[in-house]
């Protein structure tokens, strides 16, 4: 089984990171690829961001597909051009987000989401109602840090999220805690034995869920909505 970990940010240090983390939980027999487009914004924290990214990472996802890989995953918590993807691949493609918002709503009553920046919760309530969650959303508070700051100071990051998640958890009834970026991957176990409520690390989700829907050959129906785009020249 070969799967593609796409960082859709020009990052190359969220990349190394995503990829040391994914080492450590993939099964022996899939082959891990992660990468990231040449082009594009270094960290994803708003609309203008995830489409720049977007635009970039529709080639490498062509190229996935062309290279014989049996799954993508989209490693941004925004899922930036996650539908479009969708429409192009053969092959699943998950997003993080999506994936995540989904398998949190299985495993308690209610959930939380850390949000790096302030001006990205309005978003997080958005992509909540769009993913059809809402009856399980508790709240979305902010670390305040940047997508970079928290690949770079894990021991601030943990110290924050750690400090707003038993906020959740005590005042609003969160039941499970989304860490809400790719660069928080590998932090979910250290977070959880001190919280106590289930933690979940969305690039580790997406990809496991990955695997199992290669292993079942599933893929995303072509009759509506991801069907294939229309050829056409472009300018």
């Amino acid at each position: 089984m070969k799967i593609l970990v796409i960082n859709p940010n020009a990052s190359k240090s969220v990349t190394d990171h995503i990829r040391h983390e994914l080492e450590k939980i993939k099964r022996v027999d899939t082959e891990l690829a992660v990468t990231n487009p040449e082009h594009g914004p270094v960290s994803i924290e708003s609309a203008y961001d995830e489409t720049l990214a977007a635009y970039h990472t529709m080639d490498l996802v062509k190229k996935a597909n062309a290279d014989g890989y049996d799954a993508i995953v989209l490693a941004c918590f925004s899922d930036p051009g996650l539908d479009a993807a969708k429409e192009l691949s053969r092959v699943p493609v998950v997003g993080i987000e999506e994936a995540t918002l989904h398998m949190a709503a299985m495993l308690g009553h209610r959930f939380s989401i850390m949000t790096g920046m302030r001006r990205r919760i309005p978003t997080r309530d958005w992509h909540v109602r769009l993913r059809g969650c809402e009856a399980f959303y508790a709240s979305s508070p902010s670390l305040d840090m940047s997508v970079l700051e928290m690949d770079s100071n894990p021991d601030k990051a943990k110290r924050r999220i750690l400090e707003l998640a038993r906020k959740c958890v005590q005042e609003d009834r969160a039941e499970v805690i989304i860490l809400g970026c790719a660069g928080l991957a590998g932090y979910a176990e250290d977070i959880e034995r001190e919280l106590g409520a289930v933690v979940l690390d969305p690039t580790s989700v997406a990809f496991k869920l990955a695997e199992a829907m290669a292993d079942l050959r599933l893929h995303h129906s072509k009759v509506g909505r991801f069907s294939n785009p229309p050829v056409k020249e472009i300018k």
